[in-house]
């Protein structure tokens, strides 16, 4: 019963996303656009490392493509649930809100492989990849799930902010997080207190997870640093949820 409930849930929040223009364009279109645009500019960029610099971009662009889904939707769309009293409504009905919930973190991860999918046929298309399809596939692997500490607190900011509200915080987090973690240009060519920033942001440690699947260095002390993020990210949406006006 709750399968085919979950189902039904998780096929309106894919809906929900396509219909809602605000997350289209910043989770979707925008991310896709500027990957362009940057891997255009950057894409032949000597990186120092065996790894080209269009093929690091897919990782490293791939972190703030599929955070751009999966930081802002779920946030966005719970907040817009909670001012049309949706999810009161829930706390009634036959079905439970955490499934509910559940469904709006699992509807964002198709749309954030399909973003993903899109990048790298950009980077081929514009001759800036040489990664094999078990490394693309890796890479989309540990991006959506290490996702979930940033789903989590997008969740948390969803429970206390309007919809309009939520949009504009969770996108001035995930912004600067984008630039000062190198995910939208090489950490190389930004000053130098950007790159000893950059290892205290989860956001930095998820891209170096996705790098780590191409061969550049170790994954556990990322894994280490996103698990421990993600309990807090847990901790903060319970707390928000408890107090939240539903």
């Amino acid at each position: 019963m709750n399968t085919r409930i979950f189902r039904v849930e998780a096929a309106d929040e894919l809906r929900a996303i396509v219909r809602e223009p605000t997350a289209l364009f910043f989770s979707i279109l925008m991310p896709v656009a500027f990957f362009a645009l940057f891997v255009s500019i950057f894409g032949d960029q000597p990186t120092g490392g065996n790894i080209p610099s269009g093929t690091r971009m897919v990782a490293t662009f791939g972190t703030f493509a599929v955070l751009a889904v999966t930081m802002l939707n779920p946030g966005i769309t719970v907040a817009q649930d909670r001012e049309i009293g949706w999810l009161r409504a829930k706390r009634v009905s036959a079905v439970p809100v955490g499934l509910t919930l559940t469904a709006k973190l699992v509807a964002a991860l198709p749309y954030a492989a399909g973003v993903l999918g899109v990048l790298a046929a950009t980077a081929a298309l514009t001759g800036n990849l040489q990664a094999s399809v078990g490394e693309l596939v890796r890479i989309a692997g540990v991006l959506i799930l290490g996702s979930l500490p940033f789903a989590l607190l997008s969740l948390a900011v969803g429970f206390r902010a309007r919809a309009n509200t939520a949009a504009a915080v969770l996108n001035a987090l995930l912004l600067p997080l984008a630039v000062l973690s190198g995910l939208w240009m090489p950490l190389e060519i930004l000053p130098g207190f950007v790159g000893q920033l950059a290892p205290f942001l989860p956001t930095y440690h998820l891209a170096q997870l996705a790098l780590s699947q191409l061969g550049a260095g170790a994954a556990a002390g990322h894994v280490l640093v996103l698990a421990g993020t993600a309990v807090i990210a847990a901790g903060l949406a319970g707390l928000s949820y408890r107090h939240a006006r539903l």
